[in-house]
């Protein structure tokens, strides 16, 4: 239900470590609009312990990549909005804030170009061995490498949403054959984006670089399994700026192992951060970011504003822009005549 509680009177949660830091004009803006801001007291994703005593009695949550499971909305006593910052779900229980009358939105594009230039960039890492010659040379080295040259070879994409076609559309200078499965889309948008849509077989026996860009649901988790690098051609890359979810590290690190593919590159992992000991980090032919895909100036200066937006309009008895449960909101329209569809 959409709560009738003034504005300012409202309290929100806000954990996004890096909310308002490229524009300072966004934390005094959200203090301005309500009663009290409590921000994210770790300066991390916070995961479901931690968050349980913070969202009792606030009315609305701007949330990062945090646990947001079904013991975290249970406390959530007056809870009215979760406003992702950033396009992912997967990491609320969407179906328990639906139960309970919160809605839920998120930012869809926000940092779509972003997410697109650090998948380039790992490419082209992979493809020249940067961070093996890096570290080369610190270590008084000036070793003579090969690498790769990515002009004609085959970019396989795994989902040609809207980071999907921000990487093809950046592929296209260098030349690049770009494949894409997402059963989703229709050819004529593939067309436009010089991309050509492909059974997810025939992309893995063809692409020198998988690359993936498909979200966290029931279909995707756990899909780069055993089967799925055993299809990749021999010597390819796989590149990871989705969610860590979607890939079976241990059937990874065989496949590394036994030389099936020749490299990857992860900017997310199914437990983040990383346990210490994970074995891909200690891996030569691994190169790891701490998930960071959508943290550009621009990116998070985007997904700062319309996540507020999303919030303050929630909170206020509007509709927000992008909201995942619209359900809900339809259903308080009709029991209560003050809010405004």
């Amino acid at each position: 239900m959409i709560s009738r509680r003034p504005l300012n009177e409202c309290r929100v949660l806000c954990t996004p470590a890096t909310f308002g830091r490229s524009d300072p004009a966004l934390k005094p803006t959200l203090e301005a609009a309500v009663r009290e801001v409590i921000y994210n007291p770790v300066n991390r994703p916070l995961r479901a312990a931690e968050l349980r005593p913070l969202v009792r009695d606030v009315d609305g949550y701007i949330a990062g990549l945090d646990e947001v499971n079904a013991s975290v909305i249970e406390e959530a006593n007056r809870l009215k909005v979760i406003a992702r910052y950033g396009v992912g779900i997967d990491r609320v229980d969407v179906g328990e804030a639906t139960g309970r009358g919160i809605v839920v939105t998120n930012t869809p594009g926000a940092n779509s170009a972003a997410v697109a230039e650090l998948t380039i960039a790992l490419v082209l890492s992979l493809a020249r061995k940067l961070i093996a010659a890096g570290e080369a040379v610190r270590h008084g080295e000036w070793p003579a490498m090969n690498g790769i040259g990515i002009r004609g070879k085959t970019v396989g994409l795994i989902g040609l949403g809207s980071v999907g076609r921000e990487v093809a559309r950046r592929l296209k200078g260098f030349a690049c054959n770009i494949l894409a499965f997402d059963p989703f889309i229709e050819p004529e948008i593939a067309d436009e984006y010089g991309v050509r849509l492909v059974p997810l077989e025939e992309l893995l026996g063809h692409a020198d670089f998988v690359s993936l860009h498909a979200p966290a649901t029931d279909l995707t988790l756990g899909m780069v399994n055993q089967e799925f690098l055993g299809r990749m051609k021999t010597g390819a890359f796989l590149i990871n700026t989705a969610r860590g979810a979607l890939v079976d590290e241990q059937a990874l690190m065989s496949a590394l192992g036994s030389g099936r593919l020749q490299g990857a590159a992860l900017d997310c992992f199914s437990r983040e951060p990383p346990d210490k000991d994970n074995p891909l980090l200690r891996h030569p032919q691994v190169i790891a970011t701490p998930h960071i895909a959508a943290h550009t100036d621009e990116a998070v200066n985007r997904m700062g504003w319309a996540a507020l937006e999303n919030c303050l309009a929630v909170l206020r008895g509007e509709r927000p822009l992008h909201i995942v449960n619209p359900g809900v909101l339809e259903l308080s329209c009709h029991e209560d005549s003050d809010v405004r569809p």
